[in-house]
């Protein structure tokens, strides 16, 4: 490893958006560790696309929400990479789908314990290790359109993530003296595997949504991560940008069947 080289952390990157994010900081240099509970295939061939950029991988199964696994997971960092770490992604999150009425208390504590718990205990391990070591760093939060926007039958996992973006302001605050910035990314309709089983015209209706006139890809959310961890953010702390095509910044406007116009006909 160069003197360089830089070491990012990303939660939940054996799939999807966290895949990206790990496999893109690879490609500018960063040298990569991730945490998942998926397959370990999966996670086997984003241990290879990392090494295939030259750079060292870390995959370790840890379930982000559980402090013990979070501890034993950032000791593996250290151990194997022999400092703390310049960058934590934290990714990691799942959703279930259930109006208020319905929703089971198991799944409430689970949403919450992986995307809002997880985001707490990952964010507090590796700024304690950046501080420790004397690290400048970065640590980035992935929101959610829901951020901004409520989501009916998604109240467990909105209120996860309204939460991640007070936690992100709060922590921006405490940890700038420390060097340290943490900034939210919040991206929109993102075309994945998953959205795609689950919606087969999911592109085709978010790109009616959305003013861009596109679905958003895990790219669009990597590249905004890159951005947020470089120097060329070295002022942006406390943020949260959106990703969603300006979908989440429409108005519910009454004269949406005129798309051409600004207000109504005479």
């Amino acid at each position: 490893m160069t003197a360089t080289t830089r070491l990012a952390v990303v939660t939940g990157a054996s799939r999807g958006i966290g895949r990206e994010i790990a496999v893109t900081l690879a490609g500018h240099g960063w040298d990569v560790a991730f945490s998942h509970l998926g397959d370990e295939t999966e996670a086997a061939g984003v241990v290879a696309l990392i090494k295939a950029s030259g750079r060292r991988a870390l995959g370790v199964r840890c379930d982000a929400g559980v402090k013990a696994e979070v501890w034993a997971f950032f000791g593996s960092v250290v151990a194997t990479f022999g400092r703390a770490p310049d960058l934590l992604v934290n990714n990691a999150g799942i959703q279930t789908w259930a109006p208020l009425l319905e929703l089971a208390e198991a799944d409430w504590d689970r949403v919450i314990r992986t995307n809002l718990k997880g985001c707490f205990l990952n964010t507090q391990r590796a700024a304690q290790l950046m501080v420790e070591h004397g690290r400048r760093g970065s640590i980035i939060n992935i929101g959610s359109g829901c951020n901004k926007v409520p989501f009916p039958r998604l109240v467990d996992y909105t209120a996860s993530k309204g939460g991640i973006e007070q936690f992100t302001k709060v922590s921006a605050l405490e940890l700038g003296p420390h060097g340290i910035r943490v900034n939210c990314v919040a991206p929109g309709a993102i075309e994945l595997e998953r959205t795609k089983r689950e919606a087969p015209d999911y592109a085709e209706t978010w790109a009616g949504v959305a003013p861009l006139h596109r679905v958003g890809q895990p790219a669009d959310v990597a590249r905004v991560v890159h951005f947020l961890a470089t120097d060329q953010a070295d002022f942006v702390t406390g943020q949260t940008i959106y990703v969603d095509g300006g979908a989440f910044s429409m108005p519910s406007w009454p004269y949406a069947h005129d798309k051409q116009s600004a207000g109504p006909k005479t």
